[in-house]
């Protein structure tokens, strides 16, 4: 039988007192993240203290507002009478305008059956009560701006579940196909239905996608891995124009992203246009983080992400600057090393682009929602557990975001209609996640959304702030009309923190469809202007009203900055440095793009 006594450390050797405290509080505290690490599985990683607390605030300063009760009743009325105007009109002339219509972008009543009585009806009552929800939602005296943004977020989501347009028996689109095919659309239905969840359950991608594999129809853009550590590979672009510009091209994408966003198929590739251009393109593939790399912080992403790179590309070209190109996150991690750089960057570096990429987030957009203290903690608790941020951690936050794109329209479309939408390599590429470690992630949501660091100058790195006004070197930056995630009038602030050219360009799109716009894109257009370093700085709204949309593609347009930011054509370097350490190690795309 053991010596108890072993157990029972004596008085000489206890831990002094705040030593004691420290332990007891660290293990408190697994026990909380345990918790909510757990919990995070149930609700899709959506914090529900951020949820109660909003939506305290809200009841709360409703209940104490009488005369914003009263005008809920009074609007109530109004829309009611609207209502019953219409449809007493309607009745005598079926041409009779609507008596509200959808918001923009809202396609869930575009089909002709919904101008036809009783589907009309439906339609106008349930756009007559979304708008009144608005209303409750909205404009409640002492409510904060963040818990108001989300209880109206969270009503419009739970009124979405009743729309008529969801349920089959009141969606005329749904009717008249069940009526053409003898009901065999919700067979089908049923038959996609089940094949997602089994594809869910197994974690295998959406049916389609198999047929989207890096190397082989996608990222096809001959190349080699020159250069490859703990967190990227570096890929050069073998040149197909027998001349090319003395300046390369290094593009860095976003880690919460595989690279090849960029490099899809052949006709959508931007790598590859540029390429064509006579530019010599390097691109990171980022490693997919495991539990092993739950340490990993951001300064190793910019250590052993963007220097490590622009090392090895100044390795290959020698004496020539780069073009720093970075993607979303990407972008963001290029102007912190760009301003970390200082005078130093004009040395290095020959432009800087921002593709959809944001360095003030006091305006994130719709992500908003989802980032305030509790949900930060309930986050950080969900990565601590497993070491890194996944996939199935995230899907919840950004379905709901749009879900009448990303849920709705695809229970219509899929399980009612019982059509498959084709898979496009986008499409495949967005299936082909990515994780983000627990340190890192952690680091960047707090420092950079919730404490805007960036913005303030308080960012440091290295004991020195990273300054973005001492960025000097020439930058063209984009933004995207219909952007989500990085809202075209934040990128657009990036004005504000420099004394540098900027030529800036709003493109029709969203965060990815906006940025993958090739020529011959139908359907697109972009508004472009340059602001020179000792140029007046005009508001968002002011600068769209002055700039004329263009019809077509941006990307011309970048091409021939890009020309102006350099030199006369030149022969092209080779793949790689051996003599320098930097032998040829792999074909393109390389190995870091398959982790799982």
């Amino acid at each position: 039988m053991p010596d108890q006594t072993a157990f029972l450390a004596p008085p000489a050797m206890m831990p002094p007192a705040d030593q004691d405290a420290t332990l007891g509080l660290a293990a408190f505290q697994a026990m909380d993240r345990m918790r909510e690490a757990l919990g995070g599985h149930l609700t899709g990683g959506i914090s529900p203290g951020s949820l109660a607390l909003a939506g305290f605030d809200w009841a709360f300063h409703l209940a104490q507002a009488p005369g914003k009760r009263a005008e809920l009743l009074w609007k109530a009325g109004r829309k009611t009478s609207r209502l019953m105007t219409w449809l007493l009109s309607s009745a005598m002339d079926p041409k009779t305008p609507p008596a509200i219509r959808p918001l923009p972008g809202d396609a869930r009543f575009r089909h002709e059956g919904w101008q036809q009585l009783p589907f009309a009806a439906l339609a106008q009552a349930f756009l007559l009560g979304q708008q009144w929800l608005h209303n409750v939602t909205r404009e409640v005296p002492g409510v904060m701006k963040h818990h108001e943004d989300v209880v109206s977020f969270v009503a419009k989501q739970w009124l979405d579940v009743f729309s008529p347009s969801n349920n089959p028996l009141t969606n005329p689109e749904v009717l008249a196909r069940t009526w053409q095919t003898g009901g065999m659309n919700l067979w089908q239905g049923w038959q996609n239905w089940a094949e997602d969840a089994l594809r869910l359950m197994n974690h295998q991608p959406p049916p389609g996608a198999e047929a989207f594999r890096p190397g082989e129809t996608v990222a096809v853009t001959p190349g080699t891995v020159v250069f490859r550590n703990h967190l990227i590979e570096l890929i050069q672009y073998a040149p197909s124009t027998g001349q090319v510009r003395p300046e390369p091209v290094l593009i860095v994408p976003a880690w919460i992203m595989k690279y090849y966003i960029l490099d899809l198929s052949p006709e959508n590739s931007l790598i590859r246009w540029l390429v064509a251009q006579g530019f010599t393109v390097f691109a990171i593939s980022w490693r997919n983080p495991g539990p092993e790399d739950r340490d990993l912080t951001l300064e190793d992403y910019r250590r052993l992400g963007v220097l490590a790179a622009l090392d090895a590309v100044e390795a290959i070209v020698p004496g020539a600057r780069v073009h720093a190109t970075g993607y979303c996150l990407g972008g963001t991690l290029l102007s912190i090393a760009a301003a970390v750089m200082g005078a130093a960057a004009g040395g290095r570096l020959a432009s800087l682009t921002l593709f959809a990429a944001q360095v003030d987030f006091t305006e994130p957009g719709e992500l908003a929602l989802f980032i305030d203290p509790s949900q930060m903690h309930f986050l950080d608790s969900m990565m601590w557990n497993r070491g890194y941020l996944s996939d199935d951690q995230m899907a919840g936050a950004f379905q709901l975001l749009r879900s009448n794109d990303l849920v709705w329209s695809r229970v219509i479309h899929d399980y009612l209609m019982g059509q498959r939408r084709p898979m496009s390599d986008l499409m495949a590429w967005n299936a082909d996640s990515t994780r983000m470690p627990w340190r890192m992630h952690s680091e960047y949501l707090q420092r950079l959304y919730l404490d805007n660091e960036l913005a303030a100058g308080r960012f440091m790195v290295d004991g020195r702030p990273a300054a973005l006004q001492n960025i000097r070197i020439p930058v063209f930056a984009v933004g995207t009309e219909r952007d989500h995630v990085a809202p075209w009038t934040s990128v657009y602030k990036f004005h504000q923190f420099t004394d540098t050219d900027v030529t800036f360009v709003l493109t029709s799109g969203g965060h990815n469809a906006g940025i993958v716009s090739p020529p011959g894109h139908p359907r697109r257009h972009y508004r472009i202007g340059t602001r020179p370093d000792d140029g007046a700085l005009i508001s968002a709204p002011d600068w769209q009203a002055a700039h004329d949309p263009v019809e077509g593609s941006w990307w011309p347009a970048w091409g021939d900055w890009l020309a102006a930011q350099s030199g006369p054509l030149d022969a092209p370097p080779a793949l790689g440095a051996p003599d320098k350490g930097l032998p040829p190690l792999a074909d393109a795309p390389g190995s870091y793009v398959f982790q799982r």
